[in-house]
């Protein structure tokens, strides 16, 4: 199909007009798969599924049409389920393909491609793996990918983090996906991610700076916002790693600068997350998809945020950066 008109998502195609409300970062399912394939652990298929089952149709009854799912290798992606459970929802579920590390490859790829000096012009097995998943489907599910997921956190440009993002760079530019990378915006990690992005030629609009949010640098935000990039602010209810307060002002601070057009939302919410022990997460009430709908929209109305510049964030900028990518 037209990249153009259409989108693919976990229970088919969608028109790209269909995508209304959306939220540009939310994973359903974050799990150590290799540990719950082996260990009896608190994943119970049937009442994790039909939990998710049921926090989605909550989230498209309070008004939220689409959610962006960047959950990759290294995450748990495991997609069967995911379209068992979008063919039971409204809401659209946009997949993702790519890897998630902050420092070393999976060991898959270690050995694979350019792994040695003097080796750089060998062919990154990643490259073609993210294309299949973008172009024909992943696995066997006929389900394609429609953006490419990587990261780098507090650690810097590792050498597995680097390759990664070279690959995510060849696959948009063989694909025209857009690109959403995991950021650590503290050490100013879009920085770099912008040079090594420029040196592969990637269009920065193409590209969406997750976990923008988690910063108050508005200075530093707006230089990103600048060179192009849309902003992920997307942790909302991740109170513990900063108040929901300051994400607020941040939001509506970056929108009194003329920035709306480069910023979108979500929470980086999950149905099942095993990464940490269930009482950890007890310490974030807020952490779950409703939030924004309940407490985020509101806050940002009392700081003078129109309901033409809501709809921006939430209808017009996600829209934009899957067409900004595929209309080359």
């Amino acid at each position: 199909g037209d990249w153009l008109s259409e989108i693919p998502t976990a229970g088919g195609p969608i028109d790209i007009g269909a995508l209304g409300r959306t939220l540009i970062h939310e994973h359903v399912f974050v799990m150590t798969t290799e540990v719950q394939a082996n260990f009896k652990t608190d994943w119970d298929e049937d009442r994790n599924v039909a939990d998710a089952i049921e926090k989605l149709t909550a989230l498209k009854q309070a008004g939220i049409d689409t959610i962006v799912d960047p959950t990759v290798i290294g995450l748990g992606r495991y997609l069967p389920r995911i379209v068992d459970i979008a063919r039971q929802v409204e809401i659209n579920i946009i997949v993702a393909t790519g890897v998630y590390t902050y420092d070393e490859l999976p060991r898959y790829f270690r050995m694979r491609g350019p792994f040695l000096p003097g080796l750089e012009d060998r062919p990154d097995p990643m490259v073609d793996m993210f294309v299949t998943d973008l172009t024909e489907g992943i696995g066997d599910t006929g389900v394609r990918a429609a953006f490419l997921k990587c990261a780098i956190d507090e650690e810097g440009m590792k050498p597995g983090v680097e390759r990664v993002l070279r690959a995510v760079a060849k696959a948009h530019l063989r694909t025209g996906a857009p690109v959403m990378v995991h950021t650590h915006p503290g050490t100013h990690r879009g920085l770099e991610v912008h040079q090594l992005l420029r040196d592969e030629g990637v269009d920065p609009r193409s590209v969406c700076l997750a976990h923008s949010g988690d910063s108050g640098d508005a200075d530093h935000l707006s230089e990103l916002a600048e060179h192009g990039y849309l902003l992920g602010m997307d942790r909302f209810g991740v109170d513990f790693y900063r108040p929901f307060e300051e994400r607020v002002e941040t939001v509506a601070e970056l929108i009194r600068r003329g920035y709306g057009d480069r910023m979108a939302l979500a929470h980086d919410a999950s149905c099942y997350f095993d990464w940490v022990e269930p009482r950890m997460l007890e310490a974030a009430p807020n952490w779950n998809y409703l939030h924004i709908s309940r407490d985020v929209l509101p806050a940002l109305r009392e700081k003078g945020v129109t309901d033409a510049q809501i709809e921006t964030l939430l209808v017009v900028n996600p829209r934009r950066w899957f067409e900004t990518a595929h209309s080359r």
